[in-house]
């Protein structure tokens, strides 16, 4: 059974796809048996492709991509091992949602992952009205948090 990772952010076209297709490039290079998706925590893009500010950002930097926004649902708690809010609302929001305390132990900020963020600022900002700097700037956040977010998944993949 593969460990399963998703990532939660708003509407599910900008940062969550983001980090979702990185962190596929870098499990797919490592041959790692991991699941990765991602939602948002709410529903005003259900079926929406991803951003194409967010595919060209990805694209610039080597990722493929291939999206349809979806929202977060509570009955999906236990599909995953590892549940990952791209900001404290978000977070927030997944908390209040979850059935018990073991659930909300699963439930993380993406930034908190990078050695180098400052602990009283992990959110990942929401580029959505912002230009190709911001996309840019969210992107840099995602791949910055992924060696830790690997090392992460490695341990719990050699725990099982």
């Amino acid at each position: 059974m593969p460990y399963r990772v998703t990532f939660v952010c708003t509407g599910n076209i900008c940062r969550s796809p983001m980090a979702e297709w990185v962190l596929r490039q870098h499990i797919e290079d490592e041959g790692l048996d991991v699941e990765v998706d991602s939602s948002g925590t709410g529903g005003w893009h259900v079926g929406d492709e991803a951003d194409e500010r967010t595919v060209a950002a990805l694209h610039r930097a080597g990722y493929r991509s291939a999206h349809i926004a979806r929202q977060f649902e509570p009955g999906w708690f236990g599909r995953y091992d590892l549940i990952i809010a791209l900001d404290e609302g978000h977070r927030r929001a997944l908390r209040a949602m979850a059935p018990d305390e073991e659930t909300r132990g699963r439930i993380r900020l993406l930034r908190e992952f990078d050695p180098d963020a400052d602990p009283s600022d992990l959110d990942v900002p929401d580029p959505y009205y912002g230009g190709r700097a911001d996309f840019d700037l969210v992107l840099e956040q995602v791949e910055a948090a992924v060696p830790g977010l690997l090392e992460e998944i490695r341990t719990a993949l050699k725990e099982r």
